[in-house]
């Protein structure tokens, strides 16, 4: 390899003995021009030190091929599975995605979509924090620059939303537990900061009802991102003050069963599906660690797979067609029970 730091195109052009047009029109892509010469381009980037600037030279045209990607909390393993799977899509489809996390913080939401605009992104793929994000400046970001929602809704703004049916998913576990069990106990944070939370509850009362029960709703103190501290805390409180009228405890969603369960070891509780254990737990979202759990959670799985697709086809879908706007349409992906030893 040469020892010449090549500093940008034009350089590398005369260096290369090729057109800067003709490079660039290479760098797009490499089939658009003559064999001949994408040898000798290519010749040239085996010799010389360098490559070109992606971002700078989205930035030179009208459409931009960057792709923002924005999450809730990226040390959430849900949210990084989920973006790793769009931020995958992306690439495959040749956009040149850029990932950010909000950190559960409303501020810090409006200052990435802020700086997203700066981006020119062709779209955007947000999972909104929900109930505390600033509506307005997210309706008016969706406004400004071609956007789908996933995980988390936020009513008339993007170009569509996609997401899980949160409902199905209390639904579907409440009805195999009582069909497997005692009825559970419904087992959440007082201030959740993800609507689909609400949702599920709404889910449990609506599927216990169906069955003739009584639904058993025990909210703990917590709020923010930190689930599992919530779970374990909260359960142990609760274990102590016999809040749970049944030996089944379903869980809002995993991370806090996964905080629950350490309640139960810290407690001496035995957690599982025979004869010789105390309680059955349950959770809602296949998170990645939730088979890892001892015993492993039996859970609802979320598709991640039909979300993320589906979110990046509609959003490419309208890029490609210049669609500002759409025509809001929600789309719901089912859970599947998951059945572990837990439960």
């Amino acid at each position: 390899m040469s020892g010449r730091k090549i500093r940008n195109m034009e350089e590398f052009a005369e260096i290369s003995g090729v057109s800067r047009p003709t490079v660039s029109k290479y760098f797009h892509d490499p089939n658009s021009v003559r064999a001949s010469t994408r040898q000798r381009i290519e010749a040239a980037l085996e010799q010389h030190d360098y490559r070109p600037n992606v971002f700078a030279m989205n930035q030179n045209r009208k459409l931009t091929k960057n792709v923002g990607i924005v999450v809730p909390y990226l040390a959430d393993p849900f949210f990084a599975e989920i973006a790793r799977n769009i931020e995958e899509r992306c690439i495959d489809a040749g956009y040149s995605p850029t990932l950010f996390s909000s950190h559960g913080d409303p501020d810090l939401e409006v200052e990435i979509l802020d700086s997203l605009r700066a981006l020119k992104p062709a779209g955007v793929l947000l999972a909104p924090l929900g109930r505390v994000s600033d509506r307005r400046a997210v309706e008016a970001f969706c406004s400004d620059v071609p956007t789908v929602l996933f995980d988390s809704f936020i009513e008339g703004a993007g170009l569509a939303f996609v997401g899980s049916d949160n409902p199905q998913f209390s639904h579907l576990i409440v009805e195999y537990l009582g069909r497997t069990g005692e009825p559970p106990c419904f087992f959440e944070m007082k201030n959740p900061a993800n609507p689909n939370a609400n949702k599920r509850r709404v889910g449990y009362i609506d599927a216990m009802k169906k069955m003739g029960q009584e639904p058993v709703i025990i909210s703990v103190d917590g709020e923010g991102w930190a689930f599992e501290e919530i779970g374990r805390d909260g359960g142990i409180e609760a274990i102590k003050s016999g809040r749970f009228s049944t030996n089944t405890i379903l869980c809002s969603n995993d991370r806090l069963a996964i905080g629950f369960l350490s309640a139960c070891y810290q407690m001496g509780i035995k957690v599982g599906r025979d004869s010789s254990c105390d309680l059955r737990v349950a959770g809602q979202d296949d998170h990645p660690f939730s088979r890892f759990t001892c015993p492993p959670l039996t859970t609802i799985a979320q598709d991640y797979e039909s979300v993320s697709r589906r979110a990046v086809q509609i959003l490419f879908d309208a890029v490609e067609s210049g669609t500002q706007s759409g025509s809001g349409e929600t789309v719901l992906f089912e859970g599947k029970l998951i059945m572990r030893d837990s439960a």
